[in-house]
């Protein structure tokens, strides 16, 4: 195993990080001998820092490693739209540089790939587009197969592809983000994070994303053909992203459950599903009882796919 030469300290006390092409790989907790690897993958409006999460990995035998995708947390340049991209395939790149440098440093391990909501979306399709040999299985936390829409919404929908093409940068939605807001210790919440990289006042939505993201979930719905096991963990339930939500705490309020549940079957031919009860849009970030029953859920799916 190579050592810590050529990394950086990291913000995030106890880990390392280093550029891995336009994005930023960060290197955790692993034990003495690895049993195998995990790389995690947020999603929009996100960064790595979920310090609770690589602990649970590094106590099942994994070696933690997390990715920041370019424009987003730790990749994020001056200059830089966060979080903009054309086509999800540059994404799909992003992780196919983190786990092949993972793989390169873990020689003959097998690789999990731990994906979050628009991560989750990328990290389908690149895993059905660009099958790694390394890729032992994929963990989907709350895939952004669907947002919540309204019909207006999703009448205004239509625009979007033509309006990418003229205007890729054109904002075509902005709010807040009741749920980051939630989550946020200074604000009652349990978690601690940087609000320029995780924020609660929301990530602008430009056409160009947005067509994107829209070209991706249709591709989900037509069905892939992922080689690798797959487990597709969500929310029991879906609700409003505000602040007087009585149940911000216990449902997500990001993406539409229902649409993961249609389509978790549609990602290929060895796919389980974990459905959390209380859970929130991040599941490893909800309250203690559906955080521990979702870890649980990756806990009893790990044989199938490592040793």
């Amino acid at each position: 195993m190579e050592t810590l030469t050529g990394w950086r300290d990291d913000a995030l006390a106890g880990y390392a990080s280093r550029p891995v092409g336009a994005a930023t790989l960060v290197r955790g907790p692993a034990p003495s001998q690895p049993r195998a690897a995990v790389l995690h993958v947020h999603g929009y409006n996100d960064y790595f820092f979920q310090d609770h999460l690589a602990g649970f990995f590094a106590e099942e035998g994994l070696a933690f490693y997390a990715v920041d995708m370019r424009r987003a947390g730790r990749s994020l340049r001056a200059g830089d739209v966060p979080h903009f991209i054309a086509d999800i395939a540059e994404l799909g790149d992003d992780i196919d540089a983190a786990v092949a440098e993972v793989a390169r440093l873990h020689p003959g391990l097998p690789v999990i790939v731990h994906a979050h909501s628009n991560g989750g979306l990328a990290a389908a399709i690149w895993a059905h587009d660009r099958p790694s040999p390394a890729l032992a299985g994929l963990v989907l936390d709350s895939p952004f197969f669907a947002a919540l829409t309204t019909r207006r919404q999703r009448a205004a929908s239509y625009s979007v592809p033509a309006l990418a093409r003229a205007r890729p940068y054109a904002v075509v939605a902005r709010h807040e983000s009741a749920y980051a807001h939630h989550l946020l210790s200074a604000n009652g919440g349990r978690w601690d994070f940087d609000t320029d990289w995780k924020t609660p006042l929301g990530v602008p939505i430009r056409a160009a994303w947005l067509a994107a993201v829209r070209r991706a979930q249709s591709r989900v719905a037509r069905g892939l053909a992922i080689e690798a096991p797959v487990l597709v963990a969500r929310s029991h339930s879906t609700g409003p992203d505000v602040l007087d939500n009585p149940l911000l705490d216990a449902q997500d309020t990001v993406v539409d459950v229902r649409a993961i549940a249609r389509h978790a079957h549609r990602l290929g031919a060895r796919v389980d599903e974990s459905v959390i009860t209380g859970g929130v849009h991040e599941l490893s970030l909800s309250s203690p009882v559906p955080r521990a029953a979702y870890l649980d859920a990756v806990r009893a799916w790990l044989p199938k796919v490592i040793p």
